[in-house]
This record gives structure tokens, sequence and C-alpha cells, in this order.
């Protein structure tokens, strides 16, 4: 049974904790009676985050390796060894294939791949045994939807990557899993440069048309999957990716 205190006494640190999911993940924790830690690149958010959560803000981007290890430091520093790590922080972008540089590549996958990577191998030193760790997925990793190259190929290598933090901590009892939204209403809609208010409606109709309950989820939605899998209720879960998507890639 649920109970209101899941995390009373536990340390738990949100790479990308300040806005959308991350937000509503640490808002949750917070009520659970977590001792919260987070990052974020935006001072004005990260405020705005620490305001509504009592967290530790720290400004950190992501696909800096050597920041994001820093911010583990000073992190563990104030609060003590981490209990749950969600790895968190994420960047979008839309291109066909034609139209991918280097550079679009390299801005996603720095975050989303390289950036995930190194912010849980920089965790490792700091987790307690027995913890669980988190990284945030998408469906897009399945899925085949135009444009999305780039994004998918650096939520599938996360997928594989996951698995394989899980399969290395297992001998430590730390469970690590992969929760993958499906079409969410975070800023993840907003940032992809160079796309208009128009093409913004245009996907979000689109991707809401797709998903077997018509219509695109909240960040609570997804951020309660996340607070089940660090939750000692899934104490005998570990390498799953728990979608949650409306039925996207199962129906």
């Amino acid at each position: 049974m649920m109970t209101k205190d899941r995390f009373s006494g536990k340390h738990v640190f949100i790479f990308g904790g300040n806005s959308g999911i991350g937000l509503a993940a640490a808002e949750g924790f917070a009520a659970e009676g977590a001792a919260l830690s987070l990052t974020g690149r935006s001072k004005e958010t990260l405020n705005k985050a620490a305001a509504k959560t009592g967290a530790l803000a720290l400004q950190s981007d992501m696909a800096d390796p050597a920041a994001s290890a820093a911010a583990i430091n000073t992190a563990v520093e104030k609060n003590g060894p981490i209990d749950v790590l969600f790895v968190n922080a994420g960047v979008g972008g839309f291109a066909p294939i034609g139209d991918v540089t280097e550079e679009f590549w390299d801005n996603v996958h720095d975050v989303n791949l390289k950036g995930a990577f190194f912010a849980g191998k920089a965790a490792l030193p700091h987790l307690r045994d027995g913890g669980a760790v988190v990284f945030t997925g998408s469906v897009g990793s399945q899925l085949a939807l135009p444009g999305n190259a780039v994004y998918a190929a650096a939520k599938a290598g996360l997928r594989a990557m996951a698995r394989t933090f899980a399969a290395e901590l297992a001998p430590r009892k730390i469970r690590v899993n992969v929760v993958s939204p499906g079409p969410t209403e975070t800023p993840l809609f907003y940032r992809n440069p160079g796309i208009t208010d128009d093409a913004v409606d245009a996907l979000r109709a689109q991707m809401r048309e797709a998903v077997p309950l018509k219509r695109i989820g909240e960040p609570a939605e997804v951020a309660r999957a996340v607070l089940f899998l660090s939750s000692d209720e899934a104490s005998f879960i570990t390498g799953v990716d728990l979608f949650v998507d409306g039925g996207s890639v199962e129906l």
C-alpha cells in the first residue's frame, strides 16, 4: 500500500528538475519527505523550483560532464549520499534526415546520451547500496516518427545504456529503470529551434491523434511512474523500460 512518506529521510537527486516532468517529480518527492537536490540550466526556473520544493537547486548543464560531477559533489556535501537518482534532463529537436548536421546531432546527443551516461557515472560512488536510479527515455526509441531520427537514436542508446547500468549495479542492490513518456505537455514542445507556433500546434494534434487514449499526457502522470520505480514498492523491478504513453507503443 502506498504511503505518504516513501522518501522520508532519503536524498533524491534530479538532473533536470526545474521544469516539466522533472519538476513534477521534484514536487512529488518533496511531498513525500525527500531531501531534494536538483539541477537545471535556467537560474530563473531553478529559483522557482527551489521555492516550490525546498530543494537545493544547482545550476548545471548536463552537456558538460564536469559540471554534472561538480553538482553531485555539492549536493552530497549538503544532503549526504544519494538514495534516488533521477536522470531526466534532455533536449528535443526535429529535422528530416537530409537536414541533419553534425552540430544538430551533437547538441542532442551531448545531453540525451553522452550527458546522461556521465551524469550517472558521476553519481556511482555516491549512491547508497539498495538505492534506485531512473532515466528518462522516450517512446521515440521504439516508434518511427519522421524527423525524429537524431532524438530517437539518442534515446535508444540510453535504453541500452540503462540496462548495462542495471546489470553492473545489481550486486549493490541498486535498481536501474527507464521511464519512457509518450507525448507529454512539457517545454520540449516549445524548445525545438526553428519550429513555429503553427508547427507546434500541428505536431501536438498529430501526436494526440496517434495516442490510443486520444490525448497528450501531463507531467504529473509520468512523475507518478518515476516515484513508483524509485520507491520500495518496486523493490523487485530493475532493467525495465516503463512506457507512460497512453498505449502508443503497445496498442
